[in-house]
């Protein structure tokens, strides 16, 4: 990190627990300087956001990684009614503090675009520390808007024609040419994150299964590494496996869901017929771990709730060998298509200088060149013992982002295979020590999307009195919003479906 020594702001590891007094609370000039000079250097601001505090206003935190030496690195600092902004000087902060504002009704003062991120109510810190507005109409801000003889606007949704949730796009085009696009979603705001203040409890782990539904085991991954952390507590090796096996069956259902998608966008219905039905298989072998296609229940606080029998792992090492061959032969056909290519390459571009700017995470990351994966940068568990390659592509367009995606495919399942050849032996869980008082502990995994971020602060009792969580499509929303200027509007759905974004990830 740059100009910050270790004995300012230390240094954790993933699943890194240290007692809240250890968070250096600094002045906040030095604190902005801390957050904005690493972030210029090469750090990843992971998670940004405000706990109150009893008659002392609120702690700012900011958790940034440095993959170069696989460490996390925490700094604080107090603020009252507002602060001076970081995202003139530090872009990737721009959501953070727009979302530290709704829930609390401070003002980071010279933030360019500050309206509200989810139209919540303030949270109940807020409105002990300067009473609850109300909760703002969802839709109801301003925006932005391009004015011209030619320019015309064109709304869509919340309500979408498909099976879809609801977000409302706002385009602002010349022509067909794409000028700028907002973003307004919180139609799918449930409070969830604040459900998860007061615990852990016996709702908590089925809350942070729902966080994201299609990312159930990355989150649930996350917050038992959590709450292990916080007890002492080390899962079994073999109930890692399982975990990781879990993960990588997560990624790549959703990824050949994503590249079937893509090939349906573009009328290329071999790929399209034949990853729907992959997907399902894919959905299946989770099923057959668990009972779920989704995997609630895989992981649990100490390890794992399903152990796979001698007969189970044949049967799942026998299927994933069909997968593989079948991902094989249904993904290279858009590889070897011209009118699928003609489509995907150029379309929607980001640059790696952008991506890294706005703090991208995930394969809409590593399609721009940048070799970030959590497994690899700050591994936890397993991760610190196996290998995964990090896929990555460089021009940063659809084509990338598909192309990274079926990288990913092959070598998770690949993946899978040595997990399931290989096997630890022994116990499948252990129980896990209540929270520690008074400590803060951050963890990441390294789900389908990206970078998944769960951060927490327990009180006397151990309980938690601020939980935050940073789903990847936070971070990736405003990807898309960039991706899509100077395109042509009828690229949008291409664009869109190339990096599948959370809408209820996004409003926890």
């Amino acid at each position: 990190m740059a100009r910050v020594s270790k004995a300012t702001v230390p240094a954790l590891h993933n699943g890194g627990v240290i007692p809240v007094s250890r968070i250096p609370v600094l002045p906040f000039a030095a604190f902005r300087r801390t957050v904005i000079d690493a972030v210029a250097a090469g750090s990843e601001l992971g998670s940004f956001f405000a706990a109150p505090q009893s008659g002392a206003g609120f702690l700012l935190v900011a958790v940034l990684s440095e993959p170069r030496t696989a460490t996390l690195h925490v700094a604080a600092t107090r603020v009252k009614e507002s602060w001076q902004s970081l995202t003139p000087d530090c872009e990737a902060a721009h959501l953070f503090e727009r979302e530290i504002g709704e829930q609390y009704r401070l003002r980071p003062e010279g933030h360019p675009w500050l309206k509200p991120v989810r139209f919540q109510p303030p949270m109940d810190g807020a409105r002990a520390a300067r009473g609850d507005k109300g909760t703002p109409l969802i839709g109801d801000a301003p925006f932005f808007r391009v004015h011209g003889e030619e320019v015309h606007e064109v709304a869509v949704g919340p309500v979408h024609a498909g099976v879809i949730e609801p977000g409302h796009f706002r385009f602002q085009c010349h022509g067909e040419e794409v000028l700028h696009l907002e973003i307004s979603l919180g139609y799918q705001h449930r409070g969830v994150e604040a459900l998860l203040d007061g615990g852990p409890d016996k709702r908590s782990l089925h809350i942070a299964e729902t966080l994201a539904g299609d990312t159930t085991v990355a989150h649930a991954t996350a917050y038992c590494e959590l709450l292990e952390a916080l007890g002492g507590t080390q899962a079994p090796p073999r109930a890692l496996a399982i975990r990781a096996i879990a993960l990588e069956l997560e990624r790549v259902a959703n990824h050949v869901g994503d590249l079937g998608a893509l090939a349906g966008d573009v009328g290329f219905l071999p790929t399209a017929s034949w990853c729907g039905r992959i997907r399902g298989d894919v959905l299946n072998l989770t099923a057959l771990i668990c009972g779920n296609r989704f995997g609630r229940g895989i992981v649990k606080p100490g390890g794992a709730g399903f152990d796979l029998d001698e007969r189970r792992e044949g049967m799942l090492a026998e299927r994933v060998t069909t997968c593989v061959r079948d991902c094989s032969g249904a993904i290279d056909l858009l590889w070897k298509t011209p009118s699928v290519l003609a489509r995907f390459e150029g379309t929607g571009p980001l640059s790696a200088e952008t991506a890294k700017a706005v703090g991208l995470t995930g394969p809409a990351a590593r399609a721009c060149g940048i070799s970030r994966d959590v497994r690899q940068d700050l591994p936890a568990g397993i991760w610190q013992f196996t290998h995964v390659p990090v896929s990555t592509w460089r021009t940063g367009d659809v084509f990338a982002r598909a192309y990274v995606r079926s990288l990913e495919v092959q070598r998770s399942l690949a993946y899978i295979q040595e997990q399931l050849a290989s096997l630890p032996s022994g116990d499948v869980r252990v129980s896990v020590r209540p929270p520690a008082s008074g400590s803060f502990a951050v963890t990441l995994a390294e789900g389908w999307r990206g970078a998944v971020c769960h951060a927490a602060i327990t009180d006397e009792r151990g309980r938690f009195s601020r939980y935050k969580v940073v789903d990847p499509s936070f971070r990736n929303w405003f990807g898309l919003a960039l991706a899509m200027r100077g395109e042509q509007i009828s690229d949008f759905p291409l664009c869109n479906k190339s990096f599948n974004l959370s809408y209820c990830g996004h409003d926890l």
